[in-house]
Protein backbone atom coordinates (compact mmCIF):
# COMPACT_ATOMS: atom_id res chain seq x y z
CA UNK A 1 0.00 0.00 0.00
CA UNK A 2 1.31 3.31 -1.01
CA UNK A 3 1.70 6.49 1.52
CA UNK A 4 -0.92 8.41 1.08
CA UNK A 5 1.13 11.31 1.23
CA UNK A 6 3.24 10.26 -1.86
CA UNK A 7 0.64 9.97 -3.98
CA UNK A 8 -1.05 13.53 -2.91
CA UNK A 9 2.35 15.02 -4.09
CA UNK A 10 2.97 12.76 -7.01
CA UNK A 11 -0.05 11.40 -8.77
CA UNK A 12 1.29 11.47 -12.31
CA UNK A 13 4.05 8.47 -10.73
CA UNK A 14 1.10 6.62 -9.63
CA UNK A 15 -0.89 7.04 -12.57
CA UNK A 16 2.07 6.14 -15.08
CA UNK A 17 2.52 3.39 -12.31
CA UNK A 18 -0.66 1.85 -13.09
CA UNK A 19 -0.29 2.03 -16.96
CA UNK A 20 2.58 0.27 -16.54
CA UNK A 21 1.02 -2.61 -14.88
CA UNK A 22 -1.77 -2.05 -17.41
CA UNK A 23 -4.84 -1.68 -15.40
CA UNK A 24 -6.10 0.92 -16.68
CA UNK A 25 -9.45 0.47 -15.01
CA UNK A 26 -7.62 1.96 -11.87
CA UNK A 27 -6.65 5.00 -12.80
CA UNK A 28 -10.02 6.89 -11.78
CA UNK A 29 -8.91 5.87 -8.30
CA UNK A 30 -5.83 8.38 -7.36
CA UNK A 31 -8.23 11.34 -8.26
CA UNK A 32 -10.84 10.03 -5.97
CA UNK A 33 -8.61 8.93 -3.29
CA UNK A 34 -7.04 12.41 -3.71
CA UNK A 35 -10.55 14.07 -3.71
CA UNK A 36 -11.82 12.06 -0.66
CA UNK A 37 -7.93 12.95 1.12
CA UNK A 38 -8.66 17.07 0.69
CA UNK A 39 -12.34 16.14 2.33
CA UNK A 40 -11.08 14.26 5.48
CA UNK A 41 -8.08 16.60 5.70
CA UNK A 42 -10.67 19.86 5.79
CA UNK A 43 -13.29 18.01 8.13
CA UNK A 44 -10.32 17.32 10.45
CA UNK A 45 -9.26 20.73 10.30
CA UNK A 46 -12.60 21.98 11.27
CA UNK A 47 -12.74 19.49 13.73
CA UNK A 48 -9.54 21.03 15.22
CA UNK A 49 -10.65 24.20 15.09
CA UNK A 50 -13.90 23.05 17.14
CA UNK A 51 -12.04 21.32 19.82
CA UNK A 52 -9.69 24.51 20.63
CA UNK A 53 -12.70 26.65 21.01
CA UNK A 54 -14.34 23.86 22.92
CA UNK A 55 -10.90 23.94 25.16
CA UNK A 56 -10.98 27.84 25.04
CA UNK A 57 -14.82 28.21 25.97
CA UNK A 58 -14.78 25.34 28.67
CA UNK A 59 -12.35 27.42 30.38
CA UNK A 60 -14.10 30.78 30.11
CA UNK A 61 -17.92 29.06 31.10
CA UNK A 62 -16.35 28.60 35.38
CA UNK A 63 -14.87 32.03 35.28
CA UNK A 64 -18.30 33.68 33.88
CA UNK A 65 -20.25 31.50 36.28
CA UNK A 66 -17.57 32.74 38.92
CA UNK A 67 -18.22 36.32 37.89
CA UNK A 68 -22.12 35.83 38.00
CA UNK A 69 -22.41 36.27 34.82
CA UNK A 70 -24.77 33.26 34.47
CA UNK A 71 -26.29 34.32 31.01
CA UNK A 72 -23.22 34.82 29.00
CA UNK A 73 -22.39 31.43 30.47
CA UNK A 74 -25.59 29.76 29.58
CA UNK A 75 -24.75 31.52 25.63
CA UNK A 76 -21.45 29.97 26.20
CA UNK A 77 -22.61 26.71 26.80
CA UNK A 78 -24.70 26.45 24.44
CA UNK A 79 -22.82 27.44 21.89
CA UNK A 80 -20.30 24.12 23.60
CA UNK A 81 -23.05 21.79 22.84
CA UNK A 82 -23.81 22.58 19.96
CA UNK A 83 -19.88 22.22 18.89
CA UNK A 84 -20.04 18.91 20.48
CA UNK A 85 -23.01 17.54 18.18
CA UNK A 86 -20.99 19.41 15.40
CA UNK A 87 -17.80 17.76 16.35
CA UNK A 88 -19.55 14.30 16.65
CA UNK A 89 -20.53 14.66 13.07
CA UNK A 90 -16.91 15.48 11.85
CA UNK A 91 -15.36 12.73 13.57
CA UNK A 92 -17.90 10.14 12.33
CA UNK A 93 -17.46 11.94 9.11
CA UNK A 94 -13.36 11.34 9.03
CA UNK A 95 -13.78 7.99 9.99
CA UNK A 96 -16.16 7.03 6.94
CA UNK A 97 -13.56 8.84 4.88
CA UNK A 98 -10.49 7.26 6.06
CA UNK A 99 -11.93 4.18 5.90
CA UNK A 100 -13.55 4.20 1.66
CA UNK A 101 -9.27 6.20 1.33
CA UNK A 102 -7.80 2.64 2.90
CA UNK A 103 -9.74 0.85 1.06
CA UNK A 104 -8.84 2.27 -2.28
CA UNK A 105 -5.43 2.70 -1.44
CA UNK A 106 -5.45 -1.34 -0.84
CA UNK A 107 -6.28 -1.31 -4.32
CA UNK A 108 -3.83 0.63 -5.67
CA UNK A 109 -0.61 -1.25 -6.73
CA UNK A 110 2.52 -0.20 -5.43
CA UNK A 111 5.22 1.75 -7.53
CA UNK A 112 7.47 -1.17 -9.01
CA UNK A 113 11.55 -0.93 -9.25
CA UNK A 114 12.76 1.03 -12.32
CA UNK A 115 14.66 -2.00 -13.54
CA UNK A 116 11.39 -3.92 -14.30
CA UNK A 117 10.78 -4.25 -17.83
CA UNK A 118 7.12 -3.41 -18.86
CA UNK A 119 4.83 -5.94 -19.82
CA UNK A 120 1.33 -7.38 -20.10
CA UNK A 121 1.76 -10.78 -18.69
CA UNK A 122 4.33 -13.65 -17.99
CA UNK A 123 4.92 -14.23 -22.08
CA UNK A 124 6.74 -10.74 -21.60
CA UNK A 125 8.74 -11.84 -18.49
CA UNK A 126 12.37 -11.80 -19.51
CA UNK A 127 15.14 -14.52 -19.39
CA UNK A 128 18.25 -13.05 -16.76
CA UNK A 129 20.74 -16.12 -16.82
CA UNK A 130 21.07 -20.22 -17.20
CA UNK A 131 22.85 -22.08 -15.09
CA UNK A 132 23.90 -25.06 -15.54
CA UNK A 133 23.57 -27.32 -19.22
CA UNK A 134 19.91 -28.62 -20.07
CA UNK A 135 20.63 -32.09 -20.66
CA UNK A 136 18.27 -33.73 -23.49
CA UNK A 137 18.56 -37.79 -23.12
CA UNK A 138 18.25 -39.98 -26.01
CA UNK A 139 15.16 -41.95 -24.27
CA UNK A 140 12.01 -41.15 -23.28
CA UNK A 141 10.90 -39.70 -20.22
CA UNK A 142 7.47 -40.55 -19.18
CA UNK A 143 5.24 -38.06 -17.36
CA UNK A 144 6.08 -37.54 -14.06
CA UNK A 145 3.13 -39.14 -12.76
CA UNK A 146 3.47 -42.35 -14.49
CA UNK A 147 7.14 -42.30 -13.31
CA UNK A 148 5.69 -41.99 -9.77
CA UNK A 149 3.64 -44.83 -10.32
CA UNK A 150 5.81 -47.26 -11.56
CA UNK A 151 8.01 -47.03 -8.57
CA UNK A 152 4.42 -47.57 -6.31
CA UNK A 153 4.77 -43.56 -5.17
CA UNK A 154 1.41 -42.11 -5.53
CA UNK A 155 -2.26 -43.11 -5.75
CA UNK A 156 -4.07 -40.35 -7.30
CA UNK A 157 -7.23 -42.51 -7.62
CA UNK A 158 -7.69 -42.77 -4.01
CA UNK A 159 -7.26 -39.27 -3.32
CA UNK A 160 -9.72 -38.07 -5.30
CA UNK A 161 -12.40 -40.35 -3.74
CA UNK A 162 -11.28 -39.14 -0.58
CA UNK A 163 -11.04 -35.10 -1.24
CA UNK A 164 -11.73 -34.45 -5.33
CA UNK A 165 -8.94 -33.15 -7.42
CA UNK A 166 -5.91 -31.36 -6.89
CA UNK A 167 -4.92 -33.83 -3.95
CA UNK A 168 -2.72 -37.25 -4.34
CA UNK A 169 -1.02 -39.61 -2.36
CA UNK A 170 2.29 -40.30 -1.86
CA UNK A 171 3.97 -43.63 -0.89
CA UNK A 172 6.98 -45.40 -0.44
CA UNK A 173 10.47 -43.94 -1.54
CA UNK A 174 8.45 -41.16 -3.04
CA UNK A 175 7.18 -40.06 0.01
CA UNK A 176 10.35 -40.31 1.52
CA UNK A 177 12.49 -38.48 -1.28
CA UNK A 178 9.60 -35.48 -0.51
CA UNK A 179 10.30 -35.66 2.71
CA UNK A 180 14.03 -36.05 1.87
CA UNK A 181 13.76 -32.87 -0.30
CA UNK A 182 12.26 -30.57 2.46
CA UNK A 183 14.62 -31.67 5.01
CA UNK A 184 18.00 -31.08 3.13
CA UNK A 185 16.19 -27.57 1.64
CA UNK A 186 15.72 -26.66 5.96
CA UNK A 187 19.13 -27.66 6.76
CA UNK A 188 20.72 -26.01 3.31
CA UNK A 189 19.18 -22.49 4.87
CA UNK A 190 20.29 -23.14 8.33
CA UNK A 191 23.84 -23.16 7.14
CA UNK A 192 23.08 -19.86 5.58
CA UNK A 193 22.83 -18.39 8.74
CA UNK A 194 18.37 -18.38 8.68
CA UNK A 195 16.59 -19.27 11.74
CA UNK A 196 14.59 -22.24 11.17
CA UNK A 197 10.65 -21.46 11.85
CA UNK A 198 7.97 -23.36 11.88
CA UNK A 199 4.62 -21.05 12.10
CA UNK A 200 0.81 -20.97 12.91
CA UNK A 201 -0.91 -22.92 9.62
CA UNK A 202 -3.93 -20.46 9.87
CA UNK A 203 -3.88 -16.69 10.24
CA UNK A 204 -6.66 -13.99 10.56
CA UNK A 205 -8.38 -11.72 8.29
CA UNK A 206 -5.72 -8.87 9.46
CA UNK A 207 -2.65 -10.51 8.60
CA UNK A 208 -4.46 -11.92 4.93
CA UNK A 209 -5.30 -8.20 3.86
CA UNK A 210 -2.09 -7.50 4.94
CA UNK A 211 0.29 -10.05 3.01
CA UNK A 212 -1.84 -9.46 -0.31
CA UNK A 213 -4.17 -8.05 -2.81
CA UNK A 214 -7.68 -8.27 -2.49
CA UNK A 215 -7.44 -10.58 -5.90
CA UNK A 216 -4.84 -12.80 -4.50
CA UNK A 217 -6.91 -13.46 -1.59
CA UNK A 218 -9.98 -14.57 -3.68
CA UNK A 219 -8.04 -16.61 -6.00
CA UNK A 220 -5.91 -18.49 -3.12
CA UNK A 221 -7.66 -18.36 0.26
CA UNK A 222 -9.64 -20.81 1.86
CA UNK A 223 -11.74 -19.36 4.40
CA UNK A 224 -12.89 -21.51 7.90
CA UNK A 225 -16.06 -21.32 8.10
CA UNK A 226 -17.56 -19.28 11.05
CA UNK A 227 -14.12 -18.47 12.23
CA UNK A 228 -12.14 -15.22 11.13
CA UNK A 229 -9.32 -17.64 10.46
CA UNK A 230 -7.56 -18.58 6.82
CA UNK A 231 -5.79 -21.43 5.82
CA UNK A 232 -2.09 -20.27 4.69
CA UNK A 233 -1.60 -20.48 1.25
CA UNK A 234 2.16 -20.30 2.39
CA UNK A 235 4.27 -19.80 5.17
CA UNK A 236 5.48 -16.06 4.29
CA UNK A 237 1.81 -15.00 5.24
CA UNK A 238 2.09 -16.02 8.48
CA UNK A 239 5.96 -15.21 8.89
CA UNK A 240 5.55 -12.09 7.96
CA UNK A 241 2.27 -11.58 9.96
CA UNK A 242 4.60 -12.52 13.21
CA UNK A 243 5.41 -8.85 13.42
CA UNK A 244 2.14 -7.24 13.04
CA UNK A 245 2.21 -3.96 14.96
CA UNK A 246 5.95 -4.38 16.35
CA UNK A 247 8.19 -1.85 16.69
CA UNK A 248 11.67 -3.67 15.52
CA UNK A 249 15.20 -2.26 17.30
CA UNK A 250 17.13 -1.51 14.43
CA UNK A 251 20.12 -2.75 15.79
CA UNK A 252 17.99 -6.28 15.20
CA UNK A 253 17.72 -6.12 11.75
CA UNK A 254 17.55 -8.57 9.96
CA UNK A 255 15.52 -10.67 10.72
CA UNK A 256 16.60 -13.74 8.02
CA UNK A 257 14.01 -16.90 8.11
CA UNK A 258 13.29 -20.09 6.84
CA UNK A 259 9.96 -21.85 7.34
CA UNK A 260 8.50 -24.47 6.82
CA UNK A 261 4.63 -25.62 6.01
CA UNK A 262 1.86 -27.03 4.56
CA UNK A 263 0.21 -24.53 2.30
CA UNK A 264 -3.35 -24.44 0.98
CA UNK A 265 -4.38 -22.69 -2.27
CA UNK A 266 -7.55 -22.74 -4.40
CA UNK A 267 -5.90 -22.74 -7.53
CA UNK A 268 -8.76 -20.90 -9.45
CA UNK A 269 -8.77 -21.44 -13.27
CA UNK A 270 -7.72 -23.64 -16.31
CA UNK A 271 -4.11 -24.77 -16.18
CA UNK A 272 -3.48 -26.80 -19.17
CA UNK A 273 -2.91 -30.06 -19.71
CA UNK A 274 1.08 -29.68 -18.73
CA UNK A 275 0.02 -28.68 -15.12
CA UNK A 276 -1.91 -32.07 -14.78
CA UNK A 277 -0.68 -34.52 -12.32
CA UNK A 278 0.98 -32.52 -9.21
CA UNK A 279 2.45 -29.63 -10.92
CA UNK A 280 -0.99 -27.08 -9.31
CA UNK A 281 -2.62 -28.90 -6.89
CA UNK A 282 -4.68 -28.19 -3.26
CA UNK A 283 -2.26 -28.98 -0.83
CA UNK A 284 1.33 -29.07 -0.84
CA UNK A 285 4.48 -28.09 1.69
CA UNK A 286 6.80 -25.99 1.31
CA UNK A 287 10.39 -24.56 2.40
CA UNK A 288 10.39 -20.99 2.45
CA UNK A 289 12.51 -17.56 2.78
CA UNK A 290 11.73 -14.25 4.73
CA UNK A 291 13.34 -11.32 5.13
CA UNK A 292 12.61 -8.34 7.13
CA UNK A 293 15.35 -5.82 6.88
CA UNK A 294 16.33 -1.88 6.57
CA UNK A 295 15.08 -0.09 3.06
CA UNK A 296 18.74 0.61 1.96
CA UNK A 297 19.36 -3.10 2.37
CA UNK A 298 16.29 -4.96 0.39
CA UNK A 299 17.95 -4.99 -3.17
CA UNK A 300 20.64 -6.59 -1.70
CA UNK A 301 19.41 -9.36 -0.17
CA UNK A 302 16.99 -10.04 -3.26
CA UNK A 303 19.77 -11.06 -4.93
CA UNK A 304 21.19 -13.30 -2.17
CA UNK A 305 17.77 -15.06 -1.49
CA UNK A 306 17.04 -15.73 -5.32
CA UNK A 307 20.57 -17.42 -5.64
CA UNK A 308 19.97 -19.39 -2.64
CA UNK A 309 17.61 -21.58 -4.41
CA UNK A 310 19.60 -21.73 -7.58
CA UNK A 311 22.12 -22.95 -5.37
CA UNK A 312 20.02 -25.25 -3.80
CA UNK A 313 18.98 -27.10 -7.03
CA UNK A 314 22.31 -26.78 -8.46
CA UNK A 315 23.41 -28.81 -5.86
CA UNK A 316 21.62 -31.59 -7.24
CA UNK A 317 22.53 -31.02 -10.53
CA UNK A 318 19.05 -29.84 -11.85
CA UNK A 319 19.85 -26.89 -14.38
CA UNK A 320 17.78 -24.11 -13.73
CA UNK A 321 17.22 -20.16 -14.80
CA UNK A 322 16.04 -16.95 -13.49
CA UNK A 323 13.56 -14.58 -15.31
CA UNK A 324 12.46 -11.49 -14.63
CA UNK A 325 9.02 -10.55 -13.90
CA UNK A 326 7.62 -8.41 -16.51
CA UNK A 327 4.99 -5.15 -14.59
CA UNK A 328 2.14 -7.12 -15.70
CA UNK A 329 2.82 -9.74 -14.15
CA UNK A 330 3.35 -8.60 -10.55
CA UNK A 331 1.46 -8.69 -8.18
CA UNK A 332 0.10 -5.56 -6.62
CA UNK A 333 1.97 -5.48 -3.73
CA UNK A 334 5.35 -6.30 -5.13
CA UNK A 335 8.22 -3.85 -6.10
CA UNK A 336 10.69 -6.54 -7.63
CA UNK A 337 10.09 -10.01 -8.65
CA UNK A 338 12.15 -12.75 -10.02
CA UNK A 339 10.88 -16.48 -10.95
CA UNK A 340 13.38 -19.20 -10.78
CA UNK A 341 12.72 -22.20 -13.29
CA UNK A 342 13.99 -25.74 -13.68
CA UNK A 343 14.68 -27.86 -16.75
CA UNK A 344 12.52 -30.07 -17.86
CA UNK A 345 13.79 -32.77 -19.84
CA UNK A 346 10.54 -34.55 -21.23
CA UNK A 347 9.21 -31.24 -21.93
CA UNK A 348 12.43 -30.01 -23.54
CA UNK A 349 11.59 -26.04 -21.77
CA UNK A 350 12.13 -24.74 -18.35
CA UNK A 351 8.97 -24.60 -15.65
CA UNK A 352 8.71 -22.56 -12.53
CA UNK A 353 9.87 -23.95 -9.25
CA UNK A 354 10.12 -20.37 -6.68
CA UNK A 355 9.61 -17.15 -7.30
CA UNK A 356 11.35 -14.51 -5.28
CA UNK A 357 9.98 -11.20 -4.17
CA UNK A 358 11.00 -7.60 -2.89
CA UNK A 359 7.65 -6.25 -1.21
CA UNK A 360 9.26 -3.01 -0.29
CA UNK A 361 7.29 -1.68 2.45
CA UNK A 362 3.95 -2.45 1.13
CA UNK A 363 3.33 -5.53 4.05
CA UNK A 364 5.06 -3.18 6.32
CA UNK A 365 2.53 -0.35 5.88
CA UNK A 366 -0.19 -2.85 6.25
CA UNK A 367 0.50 -4.78 8.83
CA UNK A 368 2.19 -1.79 10.59
CA UNK A 369 5.65 -2.92 10.99
CA UNK A 370 8.38 -0.33 12.19
CA UNK A 371 12.11 0.05 12.82
CA UNK A 372 12.96 2.30 15.60
CA UNK A 373 16.02 3.47 14.01
CA UNK A 374 18.76 6.38 15.71
CA UNK A 375 16.98 8.61 13.26
CA UNK A 376 13.28 8.14 14.33
CA UNK A 377 10.76 5.07 13.36
CA UNK A 378 10.52 3.84 9.23
CA UNK A 379 8.64 1.00 7.92
CA UNK A 380 10.77 -1.81 7.12
CA UNK A 381 10.97 -3.74 4.30
CA UNK A 382 9.59 -7.58 3.70
CA UNK A 383 11.25 -9.94 1.14
CA UNK A 384 10.30 -13.51 0.55
CA UNK A 385 11.55 -17.03 -1.74
CA UNK A 386 10.33 -20.39 -2.28
CA UNK A 387 13.53 -22.52 -0.96
CA UNK A 388 11.55 -25.80 -2.80
CA UNK A 389 8.39 -27.10 -2.97
CA UNK A 390 8.32 -30.65 -3.41
CA UNK A 391 5.41 -31.47 -5.92
CA UNK A 392 6.85 -29.15 -8.55
CA UNK A 393 10.66 -30.11 -7.19
CA UNK A 394 10.03 -34.17 -6.97
CA UNK A 395 8.94 -33.25 -11.40
CA UNK A 396 12.12 -31.24 -12.03
CA UNK A 397 14.10 -34.30 -9.88
CA UNK A 398 12.43 -37.24 -11.32
CA UNK A 399 13.00 -36.01 -14.71
CA UNK A 400 16.49 -35.04 -14.07
CA UNK A 401 17.79 -37.70 -12.56
CA UNK A 402 16.19 -40.38 -14.39
CA UNK A 403 18.17 -43.22 -16.19
CA UNK A 404 17.44 -45.45 -19.10
CA UNK A 405 16.24 -48.30 -17.18
CA UNK A 406 13.78 -46.19 -15.25
CA UNK A 407 16.06 -46.09 -12.28
CA UNK A 408 15.75 -42.94 -10.07
CA UNK A 409 19.67 -41.34 -9.56
CA UNK A 410 19.73 -39.74 -5.82
CA UNK A 411 22.57 -37.06 -6.02
CA UNK A 412 24.80 -37.31 -3.01
CA UNK A 413 23.62 -33.94 -0.90
CA UNK A 414 20.19 -36.09 -0.59
CA UNK A 415 21.91 -39.29 0.62
CA UNK A 416 22.13 -38.98 4.27
CA UNK A 417 18.27 -38.10 4.49
CA UNK A 418 17.55 -41.02 1.86
CA UNK A 419 19.26 -43.75 4.16
CA UNK A 420 21.99 -43.39 2.44
CA UNK A 421 19.99 -44.49 -0.59
CA UNK A 422 22.23 -44.13 -4.42
CA UNK A 423 18.98 -44.77 -6.35
CA UNK A 424 15.51 -45.60 -6.43
CA UNK A 425 14.18 -49.18 -8.20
Amino acid sequence: MLDIKFLRNNPDIVKENIKNKFQDSKLPLVDEVIELDAQSRAAQQEADTLRAERNKLSKQIGALYGQGKKEEAEAAKATVNAQAARLAELEKLEEELQEKIKQIMMIIPNIIDPTVPIGKDDSENVELEKFGEPVTPDFEIPYHTEIMERLNGIDLDSARKVAGNGFYYLTGNIARLHSAVLAYARDFMIDRGFTYCIPPYMIRSSVVTGVMSFAEMDAMMYKIEGEDLYLIGTSEHSMIGRFIDRIIPEEELPYTLTSYSPCFRKEKGAHGIEERGVYRIHQFEKQEMIVVCKPEDSKTWFEKLWQNTVDLFRSMDIPVRTLECCSGDLADLKVKSVDIEAWSPRQQKYFEVGSCSNLGDAQARRLKIRVNGKDGKYLAHTLNNTVVAPPRMLIAFLENNMRADGSIAIPEPLRPYMGNMTEIR
